[in-house]
């Protein structure tokens, strides 16, 4: 069949519509989608903003039963991931007291790194906050529980980058305000009084895609890094330190699927455990995946409290 370059001329005919476009073109075509009957599968953030991430929830919950929707947090789909939530919800942590969440990266070190969308808030909505921050309050969210509170810091450190000008340079002479932040960090209360501490930056030196996050009970207490994602780094009661488990068995989330015990699988696997179990939803009418569009605005509305937190300077409880 002939591609089509307008979301409109295919939303009513295909199985699925897959939205990966920047954030401030997610709201129309997924709305156009759920009104058309059309499953939706969205990257994260779900929205540039709360009100379109609002709007987009509406419309999943009118499309009804048997149209599941996906926000695109593909890291609860990392095996060691599903392992840890596995030992959480056994009970083997005891009662959580804290979560640390990170997620650094160094791509916009060099002040002369082009501009793009992601460094316009109308089109990015914020910058290392929703981009990355994003997928760490959702692991949070998944392993422990709902943000109820937070205390937000935002920072750009670069103020306008120069324009790709398509020259074999990349360089050119305009520059173009950056309206995002580069950095934030928050302190959160999460239900049950668990305390939690996030933090993600693009200017974070030397580290390339370092996302990590670590949960600390009365019992024990496991941190895990996407740097080394096939293990997991597990304290159990009685221990005097962490144990490292390679999360490669037969027997752990997903891997009978793939290679024989102690082959790793890597970062685009977890997409394909995202399809696997989006496309499962879809194909049996189910409306129950998780993480849904009903999870990214419970993310996008702690990135907003965050965002809101900053700009006053007080603690701003999440809506």
């Amino acid at each position: 069949e002939t591609p089509a370059t307008d979301w409109r001329e295919v939303v009513d005919e295909v199985d699925v519509f897959y939205n990966l476009g920047p954030n401030h073109v997610h709201a129309e075509p997924a709305i156009g989608a759920l009104e058309a009957g059309t499953p939706v599968l969205c990257e994260k953030p779900l929205a540039n903003d709360l009100e379109s991430a609002e709007r987009m929830v509406e419309a999943a919950e009118k499309a009804g039963d048997g149209v599941p929707t996906a926000t695109a947090f593909n890291y609860r789909f990392v095996p060691a991931i599903q392992y840890a939530k596995n030992l959480i919800d056994a009970g083997e942590l005891g009662e959580i007291r804290h979560v640390r969440g990170r997620y650094l990266q160094d791509w916009l070190v060099d002040p002369e790194a082009p501009w793009s969308w992601r460094n316009d808030a109308e089109m990015a909505g914020s910058g290392a906050l929703g981009d990355l921050g994003a997928h760490t309050i959702d692991l949070a969210r998944f392993l422990v529980g709902d943000v109820e509170r937070v205390s937000g810091h935002c920072r750009t450190f670069v103020d306008e980058r120069p324009l790709a000008d398509g020259e074999e340079s990349g360089k050119s002479d305009e520059t173009r305000e950056v309206t995002v932040d580069d950095a934030y960090s928050a302190q959160a209360e999460m239900e049950g009084g668990v305390m939690a501490t996030f933090e993600a930056s693009r200017f974070a030196t030397g580290h390339k895609n370092d996302h990590a996050i670590e949960v600390h009970g009365s019992k024990g207490s496991l941190k895990f890094s996407l740097e080394r994602l096939n293990e997991l780094e597990l304290l159990r009661e009685g221990d005097r330190g962490y144990q490292t488990i390679l999360v490669t068995d037969e027997s752990d989330p997903y891997v009978d699927h793939w290679w024989p015990p102690g082959h790793v699988v890597g970062w685009e696997h977890t997409f394909v455990h995202e399809n696997y179990e989006f496309l499962s939803a879809v194909a049996d009418g189910r409306d129950d995946y998780e993480p849904s569009f009903g999870d990214g605005l419970a993310v996008q509305r702690v990135l907003a409290a965050i965002q809101e937190s900053d700009e006053r300077g007080e603690w701003v409880e999440v809506a």
